[in-house]
């Protein structure tokens, strides 16, 4: 009897979970616990190893991401990112919408930036119709990007500051989001889905309130920024619990398709505002702001000096502004004017033509790609002829940083997770589309 007690023992014992045959696991689990786990009579392996699903439903992934993890005590052996969990079907939908009907859809992918969506979607469909912008429409167009990448620097500080236990930076950088909020229902009329782009130009021309509400933001940013800094520049807790963690090497960077401030924080000063420069950039002076350290405080000092190089850029755009059209000429692409429409025979059918059917496109293909907060952000439109296009695809750069989640997890500790998470800044609805 003793000997049967000790023998069941024994086989309870080498019982590992991955012999358990009734559990249906997920691949992605079972390449997480594909690793040699033999238990020895001497030391169990599962004393000290564990997969955590973090996520998807989590307060600090910073959207719908769930990131599995194969733990030894609190550090990270091995880390698998499962995206999907937002997918809307954004680039199929394209292919069943008129150009125009799209334009509201990118609001939706970068929900922390949308205007600066707008405009690279726009400018891809420019690009396939050979449309060329008035000056006037460039500079409006740079405003809005600028004021976009601010918005989106404020809130992945304030929201990195958080996740690392400073509360107070992050209520002082929506603070600063609400007055750029306001300033985007003044110059869009809506405060954060704007749709305020058009093929050919905008919505509307920028108002002299909008100017100066731009104007008085710039006055007041720096006291904020000096306030953050004042508060976590120096500040120990906050420096150990980033400095050298996360880091991620150039060539790294490079492989995994990182673009934007991620990839600056690595040493590889790249910026398409100045490498392959678009709109009215070639005439404005602006650093692009590097480091080489590649850890989570290199990518937060990234974006904090950016803010400061996007209100140098705003205040040349506002005094360079020239008067003129806000929109391209040309009646078969670009919507007529409200006014135009209910006084005008040909323009009501033009009008009827591109709302219903789409404009004219020639048969090609296109492809643009902005400076966006988060990186490149491009659009490629393939163009069988007719007012829909035939493909769409969206190059989202928080896709690309996601890629590199995994590589930056290994080795770090629990507690740097959600550091390291919201250091690449990645938004959900960009990264799933």
């Amino acid at each position: 009897m003793k000997e049967t007690l000790e023998a069941e023992t024994l086989k309870v014992e080498h019982h590992t979970h991955s012999s358990i045959p009734h559990i249906n696991r997920p691949p992605i689990l079972e390449a997480l616990m594909s690793k040699d786990t033999t238990v020895s009579r001497d030391e169990d392996a599962l004393d000290n190893e564990m997969v955590l699903n973090m996520g998807p439903q989590h307060p600090a992934t910073h959207g719908v991401l769930r990131v599995l993890l194969r733990l030894d005590g609190e550090t990270v052996i091995n880390a698998e990112c499962e995206l999907g969990y937002l997918h809307r079907g954004y680039e199929k939908l394209a292919e069943n919408m008129t150009y125009h009907e799209y334009i509201p859809h990118t609001d939706r992918l970068d929900y922390i930036s949308p205007i600066a969506n707008n405009t690279a979607y726009c400018m891809a469909v420019e690009k396939l119709m050979k449309l060329e912008l008035p000056k006037r429409a460039q500079y409006i167009r740079v405003i809005c990007c600028e004021l976009a990448r601010i918005s989106s620097h404020l809130m992945a500080m304030g929201a990195l500051a958080m996740d690392v236990g400073a509360l107070t930076v992050f209520v002082w950088a929506l603070r600063e989001r609400e007055k750029l909020y306001d300033i985007f229902d003044i110059i869009t009329g809506v405060r954060f889905t704007v749709s305020y782009m058009r093929i050919g130009g905008m919505a509307q021309d920028i108002t002299p309130e909008g100017i100066r509400m731009v104007r008085d933001f710039l006055d007041g940013l720096p006291d904020a920024l000096t306030d953050i800094s004042k508060l976590l520049h120096k500040n120990r807790i906050f420096i150990e619990r980033c400095e050298g963690i996360g880091i991620m090497p150039p060539d790294e960077a490079l492989e995994l398709g990182w673009t934007g401030p991620n990839l600056r924080a690595s040493g590889i000063a790249s910026d398409l505002r100045r490498d392959n420069p678009y709109l009215v950039y070639p005439e404005l002076d602006f650093n692009v702001i590097s480091r080489t350290e590649g850890d989570v405080l290199a990518r937060y000092f990234c974006r904090f000096d950016e803010v400061k190089e996007s209100a140098k850029i705003l205040r040349q755009c506002l005094d360079k502004l020239p008067a003129g059209p806000i929109f391209a000429h040309d009646a078969k692409k670009v919507l007529p004017r409200k006014g135009e429409v209910y006084s005008n025979m040909e323009e009501l059918i033009n009008d009827f033509m591109i709302v219903n059917f789409g404009q004219d496109t020639p048969k090609g293909e296109s492809y643009f790609g902005l400076e966006a907060s988060k990186g490149e952000l491009g659009w490629y439109l393939m163009s069988d002829g007719s007012g829909y296009p035939w493909r769409s695809k969206i190059r989202s750069p928080s896709f690309a940083s996601l890629q590199g989640l995994a590589r930056l997890l290994e080795g770090a500790m629990i507690s740097d997770i959600v550091a390291i998470i919201g250091s690449i800044d990645p938004i959900m609805g960009e990264a799933d589309k």
